[in-house]
């Protein structure tokens, strides 16, 4: 296969607005450790509808293209490009790529964890108009960064699945990671029932709970999330107080041993710290944004709560998630996640479907008409 010079990509250019089929630039050069890739499969993240619809936006940022859940095959590779495992990547191999890391500021050298990397950059967060222009999922051809985390991905695990680990998964792998896991015969309350709900539904499900609770909506989420392993499913057309009471009927008044946010809706601190149980454990996942929410200080305290923040995670996290989707394919029924397929042309109308709950984890295959 010759080696591109320019790719389609749908292009942010306006939030809220439909995106734009633009003709991009592909490096001349491929840099040591870099590698042009032809995406076969993008997967579409809730933070890529909150950045459509312009619920989440900074100065400068567009124009962009969307999407950081990609795989793809490699057509040129430059001199020395490994995977994180230090496997050389090659012509042919399909690898996944997650977020670039620079290795040598305070956050990489110092607090040792790529997390806090600050210059740590996703490929949709990176302008259209600047080198190196293709960095994202909804192109046909990427150039894959030098310092960007790349993994070669194993046969058995479908594109749909492998691009999704590059977020959904591993930002749920990593939540559990920073609780400590899940201690067998707990009761684990997961607080939204979107990709990143059902997926933490599912760890906690595969990782010995004994009561998984999700709350969440539309019923046919909820309906999702027992294929996944939920015991107990709480709609939100009640109150706080009535979802509370249903989690302690569940837990026989005790509460929720772990509690995770994954949905960041108003009001969803104070329901976590009002259902967790004594010495319980509240991870912060699915709040983005500076908006403050009220929590009872008084009930953390007197509950002895341990309250944590994760925000995303790593290439391990990334490799775990592979793991986890291959050693639990025939437990979990995985393509119940993803809506049929459409071209980049229809990236944006899957965008719209998102945005409505319609659809929970949108599929862009670049090449399709």
């Amino acid at each position: 296969m010759s080696v591109p010079t320019a790719t389609r990509a749908a292009v942010l250019t306006a939030h809220g607005e439909p995106l734009a089929i633009e003709e991009l630039p592909l490096p001349g050069e491929i840099e040591p450790g870099a590698a042009i890739v032809k995406v076969d499969c993008a997967t579409l993240c809730a933070t890529d509808v909150h950045i459509w619809t312009g619920a989440m936006s900074f100065p400068g940022m567009l124009p962009m293209v969307l999407g950081h859940e990609m795989v793809g095959t490699v057509v040129a590779a430059g001199a020395g490009t490994a995977d994180a495992l230090g496997r050389p990547v090659q012509p042919g191999q399909r690898i996944g790529w997650s977020e670039s890391t620079c290795g040598h500021c305070y956050g990489c050298t110092v607090v040792r964890n790529p997390v806090a990397c600050s210059n740590r950059g996703y490929g949709f967060l990176q302008r259209s108009d600047r080198f190196p222009y293709s960095t994202a999922g909804l192109a046909e051809y990427d150039y894959v960064t030098p310092g960007a985390q790349k993994l070669l991905l194993p046969e058995d695990v479908k594109d749909t699945w492998a691009a999704s680990a590059g977020c959904a998964v591993k930002t749920v792998l990593h939540a559990f990671d920073r609780a400590g896991g899940v201690r067998i015969g707990s009761t684990v309350l997961v607080q939204g029932a979107g990709a990143l709900g059902i997926v933490a539904t599912a760890v906690a499900s595969a990782s010995g709970a004994r009561t998984v609770i999700t709350v969440g909506a539309p019923d046919s989420r909820l309906e999702l999330a027992k294929r996944f392993g939920a015991d107990v499913t709480i709609g939100l057309d009640g109150d706080a107080e009535s979802r509370r009471a249903a989690v302690m009927e569940a837990t026989g008044g005790r509460g929720a041993d772990l509690v995770l946010d994954l949905a960041g809706a108003p009001g969803i601190g104070a329901e976590a710290v009002d259902a967790a149980a004594f010495g319980g454990t509240f991870v912060i996942v699915g709040t983005t944004g500076p908006r403050p929410d009220p929590l009872a200080l008084g009930t953390i305290m007197g509950k002895e709560l341990n309250v944590l923040g994760s925000l995303n995670g790593d290439i391990g996290d990334y490799h775990d998630s592979v793991e986890f989707l291959r050693t639990f394919q025939s437990r979990f029924p995985w393509d119940a996640l993803f809506s049929a397929p459409v071209g980049l042309g229809g990236a944006s109308e899957a965008l719209a479907a998102m945005s409505r709950l319609e659809q929970v984890k949108a599929v862009v295959h670049p090449w399709l008409p």
